[in-house]
C-alpha cells in the first residue's frame, strides 16, 4: 500500500520541492500551509508520516505536534530554521521524532523518510511472524509487548511515539548494558548524525516523564555519566 505523506511548511517553494522527490519515490502526498490546515488534513487524511514547519501563522509546528501526539504516534520530521539547538530541542521535546535543518538537501530528506519507513517495516514484519506470540517483557511494574508496541506501567497504558518505544525496548532487551548516545543514535535512528546527540538526550528524558515516577531521580533509565544509559528494574533499587 503507498504511504502517504503530509508535508506541511508556509513556503510555497519548499512544499513544491518536497512534493516531487518524495513522489519520485513512489509516496501519495498532501500538503499544508499553516498550522490550522495541517490538523484538518491530518485528521482527513491520516497519513504515515508527516513533515512539519516549526514556524508557521495560525498555529506552530510545536503546537501542532503536541495536539496531533495526544491521540497519535505517527512519525513527525520536523523542519527547524538554521540549525537552532532551541528549535531542535523544542521540536523533539513536543513529540517529534526527527529534525531537519533548513536549508537541507531533498535527497537527506528523503533517506530520513525512507529510514523510518525501513524500521517500521521491521516492526510490521516481525508482527506477521509472531502472530500467535506476545513478546513480552515484565521489569517491576512495567511491561512492554513488542509485536503490539504497547508499554504499561501499574496496569495503565502508557503512550510512547516510535522512537521512544525503539530506544526503551533496546535498553530492555539489554538490562545493565551501557549505550553511549552515539550509539543508541545509530542502533534506534539509523542514520548518521554527525556527532549531535541532543535527539537522544530529549528522547530520554522525555521518556523519563513517562515511566519513572520522578524523572530527575530515574530508578530504571539510569544515567552513566560521560558514558550514556542503561536499564535497571526499578525493584532491585
Amino acid at each position: 500500500m503507498t504511504k502517504k505523506i503530509l508535508i506541511v511548511d508556509d513556503e510555497s517553494s519548499i512544499r513544491d520541492v518536497c512534493r516531487r522527490y518524495l513522489q519520485r519515490e513512489g509516496y501519495s502526498t498532501f500538503l499544508a500551509a499553516d498550522g490550522v490546515d495541517a490538523i484538518t488534513q491530518w485528521k482527513a487524511q491520516q497519513p504515515d508520516l508527516i513533515i512539519l514547519d516549526l514556524m508557521m501563522p495560525h498555529k506552530t509546528g510545536w503546537e501542532v505536534c503536541e495536539e496531533i501526539r495526544e491521540i497519535d504516534d505517527v512519525p513527525i520530521i520536523m523542519l527547524t530554521a538554521r540549525g537552532e539547538e532551541t528549535d531542535r530541542i523544542m521540536g523533539l521535546t513536543h513529540g517529534a521524532d526527527d529534525y531537519v535543518t533548513k536549508p537541507f538537501s531533498p535527497r537527506e530528506l528523503v533517506l530520513r523518510v525512507k529510514s523510518i519507513f525501513r524500521l517500521l517495516g521491521r516492526d510490521n514484519v516481525q508482527k506477521a511472524h509472531q502472530e500467535t506470540k506476545q513478546n513480552i517483557i515484565k521489569a517491576g511494574h512495567l511491561e512492554v509487548n513488542e509485536t503490539t508496541r504497547s508499554v504499561y506501567l501499574n496496569q495503565q497504558p502508557i503512550e510512547l511515539t516510535m522512537k521512544e518505544f525503539d530506544m526503551l525496548w533496546l535498553l530492555l532487551t539489554h538490562p545493565r548494558q551501557v549505550f553511549s548516545r552515539s550509539q543508541l543514535l545509530e542502533k534506534v535512528w539509523d542514520i548518521d548524525f554527525e556527532g549531535d546527540t541532543t535527539t537522544v538526550t530529549v528522547h530520554m528524558r522525555r521518556l523519563r516523564e513517562k515511566i519513572e515516577s520522578d524523572p530527575s531521580h530515574p530508578k530504571m533509565l539510569k544515567t552513566v555519566w560521560g558514558v550514556g544509559y542503561k536499564f535497571e528494574e526499578e525493584s532491585n533499587q
